[in-house]
């Protein structure tokens, strides 16, 4: 019961002290690597922005690996993290615990920046509360993947799910990016969405853990229809030049390997786009060269998004690489002192290799 109070009273006095009007906030837990993650992200937000602060709610586990490799000083607030909130469903389910600032901007550990922010959180002032996604989710969000997924079709189990929950539609969440600026709405949605996941076999949904090299259930499908039921728009994911946040698929990005140059192909029609997570891509390929007839079909762009995101599993060798790259540079304490105190860049052509 001591715990618990202490807990309660450390999060109540980080709802009612902001440590600024704008900023960003992380979470790590669980295996050490995880927490170099975290670190190689800052790093590269750095390259771009040196005057938003950056807040860590982490375990104790990886605040002494912070302090013993003296990192503390990459974080403008590190704040403890309970146990109880220490998985995905965990922490998002509870992110109105964690507004440090007035505007906060969640983010997963596994997202390279790659370009100035300022225009992002323009875009973002008029929400409350948001999270990047599509307007519509396809038939694999939260489902079955592969071929299983077409029972559910052809039993119009999603149907059946929006019907009994009292929704009109389904947006499609992707959680790496979540905005929030009201208590009071950020606190609702959390809450209705941890009601959702409770009833969880009234709906078609699947457990994350039954997908290969997952262990630890998707909080996404529960917060898309918390903010269906609240009518909360989400942040549109792909927006083709001004998009927040694109996957990073190796055969559709060309990069350096520190991600200082950073250009994505991005298919402007829907369809052909969502086809990026294939893990065959000769199969993806050949699905686009038959497309190549239909006028418009595979037109496509190269942009900078201002992140990049590595969701799928077959796609994170990458990133791991420079994550692991960047934390070897940062235990060097001299290297570390200097890295804090590089000077921001506009461009990716400006950015002194980190």
């Amino acid at each position: 019961k001591k715990k618990k109070k202490k807990i309660q009273t450390v999060l109540t006095t980080l709802k009612n002290e902001k440590k600024g009007k704008e900023g960003y906030v992380y979470v790590s837990y669980g295996h050490p690597k995880y927490l170099k993650h975290t670190l190689a992200s800052v790093v590269s937000l750095r390259r771009y922005d040196r005057t938003r602060p950056v807040a860590i709610a982490c375990s104790e586990k990886h605040r002494k690996i912070l302090a013993e490799k003296n990192l503390e000083g990459l974080f403008d607030v590190i704040h403890p993290l309970p146990e109880e909130h220490a998985s995905i469903v965990g922490f998002k389910h509870n992110v109105h615990h964690y507004l440090v600032f007035e505007r906060n901007l969640f983010l997963d550990s596994d997202i390279v920046w790659c370009k100035n922010p300022d225009s992002l959180w323009t875009s973002l002032f008029p929400f409350d509360f948001t999270i990047t996604g599509s307007l519509i989710s396809d038939s694999f969000f939260g489902s079955a993947k592969g071929v299983a997924v077409l029972k559910d079709v052809l039993f119009g189990r999603r149907r059946k799910t929006l019907k009994k929950f009292g929704l009109t539609y389904l947006s499609r969440v992707q959680s790496g990016m979540m905005y929030a600026a009201d208590y009071t709405l950020t606190k609702k949605v959390c809450t209705l969405a941890s009601d959702m996941l409770r009833r969880k076999e009234e709906t078609h949904f699947r457990s994350r853990t039954m997908e290969q090299g997952r262990t630890m259930e998707s909080c996404e499908w529960s917060l898309a229809m918390a903010m269906s039921k609240l009518n909360i728009p989400v942040y549109p994911w792909l927006q083709g030049h001004n998009s927040p946040q694109l996957d990073y698929i190796d055969d559709l990005t060309e990069h350096d390997d520190d991600f200082q140059y950073v250009s994505c192909r991005y298919y402007n029609d829907d369809f052909i786009y969502s086809l990026r997570g294939l893990k065959a891509a000769w199969f993806r390929n050949l699905i686009i060269n038959v497309a190549h007839l239909i006028p418009g079909k595979t037109d496509h762009l190269y942009t900078t998004p201002y992140c990049l995101h590595f969701g799928w599993y077959h796609q994170k060798t990458p990133f791991y690489s420079f994550s692991e790259k960047v934390w070897q540079k940062l235990v060097d304490t001299d290297l570390s002192e200097r890295l804090l105190k590089q000077p921001v860049s506009e461009d990716n052509s400006q950015n002194e290799a980190i």
